[in-house]
């Protein structure tokens, strides 16, 4: 176990994510609150405490970073058009050079493309300010790795689901959806599946940007068809896209007016991930399960 991790970011993706490393590496991973430590302790991680909120101590980052590979799966904040959280975390890394610094972006760099297909190589064009923090982000980590010879390696994620991560409050709610002819395509990637990408990515000698979803665009009132169906609830009623201001969230509609089909060549042949679960049926069925065995 010569290999170590450390992860920024230890929430719904990192803690699956240190439990598939640890049989083979030494894992840390950061937390601001006494919550988060005991959690993150709690799972047999070594813990470093850092606020990116704040101006986090670099020597503890420093000696946890150096050599080891980074997988930085924080956000940015919900202002502004860049990311303070990692400027701040890369400034506290003083001159420590990690192995590999993984940074998990959004596929919603690309800005809406009506539908259209994109790659790793289509423009960056995001359209609104919590895109454009991620593209600063983007830049942010490839410019401080250059600077220093550290292999980069961006990942583009869309919607993540999962046990837990399903909206079924929603559904019961009795929220509504676009009606499928004014809901454009999405895309989706079940969290165990995103795993097997971020250990691809950390173990082979690769660089660059990588698409990581299912490969099987869908729109979101697809999604929650499919997962009432499989839940057992009511499908949710239909509105117009005329009628759902007021009646959808202004953060769900500001998703909803964005569409684009995501290719994930790249990630399969380079990364050689070939998702688990590139059928939504099967993701959402196995979410469900993994739900209901949390619970017992």
């Amino acid at each position: 176990m010569d290999q170590s991790c450390l992860i920024v970011g230890c929430g719904y993706t990192g803690l699956r994510l240190a439990r598939r490393l640890q049989p083979r590496w030494r894992v840390s991973a950061t937390a601001r609150s006494d919550a988060t430590a005991a959690a993150v302790s709690a799972a047999g991680i070594n813990v470093v405490r850092a606020d990116l909120d704040a101006t986090p101590s670099p020597c503890s980052l420093e000696r946890a970073a150096d050599g080891a590979a980074i997988a930085y799966l924080a956000p940015p904040p919900d202002h502004g058009t860049d990311d303070p959280r990692l400027l701040r975390f890369l400034a506290a890394l003083g001159s420590a050079r990690p192995s590999v610094l993984l940074y998990m972006s959004t596929t919603g760099v690309y800005g809406d493309t009506r539908g259209g297909t994109v790659t790793e190589d289509s423009p960056l064009l995001p359209s609104n300010d919590r895109s454009r923090r991620r593209v600063a982000a983007e830049t942010a980590a490839q410019d401080w790795c250059a600077g220093r010879g550290v292999r980069c390696v961006v990942l583009r994620v869309p919607g993540i689901y999962g046990p837990g991560r399903l909206p079924l409050d929603r559904l019961q709610r009795g929220e509504p959806a676009l009606r499928p002819e004014d809901s454009g395509p999405g895309n989706r990637i079940h969290v165990d599946d995103l795993v097997t990408a971020c250990v691809a990515a950390l173990e082979r000698p690769v660089g660059g940007a990588f698409n990581v979803t299912d490969g099987n665009p869908a729109t979101t009132t697809e999604f929650l068809q499919r997962t009432a169906a499989i839940a057992g609830l009511a499908p949710p009623p239909l509105v117009a896209l005329a009628e759902a201001p007021g009646r959808i969230s202004a953060g769900m509609l500001s998703f909803l007016r964005e569409s684009r089909r995501v290719d994930n060549r790249r990630m399969r042949e380079a990364l050689g991930v070939e998702p688990r679960y590139a059928r939504l049926d099967d993701g959402i069925a196995a979410s469900l399960a993994g739900q209901q065995e949390a619970s017992v």
